[in-house]
């Protein structure tokens, strides 16, 4: 199964608009009590999110996960770090592109893998403002095209 496959539960679709996608990695993460089951009620939001690697260790900050509605007092705290499940290696690499100027570690979906949490974390550059408008006017162009060639046949 190719990264990023499973069932999709939340998707960061501003990432894409606001940065170029360099590479992707996929990662576990570490949850707490009820997140699981929050995950799996789709409550997660990705928006401001942003991943950072410390003492050779991958960090998701800023991704907030929803307090499970039939938990107890025991429930986590909705924007609380979580810890990403890499090889050493791609930390290392993920350390060395996190130094670059201008470069972001930011998470693009969260989906489920064999019942386990995934996230699809992606090395991006931030577009600049003319980038945008390239990429939107591209893509209106792209479904206008489809829209005729439907029409056509």
């Amino acid at each position: 199964m190719p990264k990023g496959e499973g069932q999709v539960i939340a998707q960061n679709k501003k990432a894409r608009h606001d940065y170029t996608i360099l590479e992707t990695y996929e990662a576990g993460i570490v949850l707490q009590g009820t997140e699981i089951k929050s995950i799996r009620n789709r409550r997660v939001n990705l928006k401001d999110g942003f991943i950072r690697v410390r003492n050779q260790e991958a960090f998701l900050y800023n991704v907030h996960i929803s307090p499970y509605e039939q938990g107890n007092l025991f429930n986590h705290d909705p924007l609380r770090t979580r810890k990403l499940l890499l090889h050493k290696k791609q930390i290392k690499k993920l350390a060395e592109e996190q130094k670059q100027s201008g470069i972001t570690i930011v998470p693009l979906k969260i989906y489920l893998k064999d019942g386990f949490a995934k996230v699809l974390i992606g090395v991006a550059k931030g577009k600049k403002q003319y980038d945008k408008r390239e990429a939107l006017k591209e893509k209106d162009m792209k479904r206008d095209i489809q829209r005729t060639l439907k029409n056509r046949y």
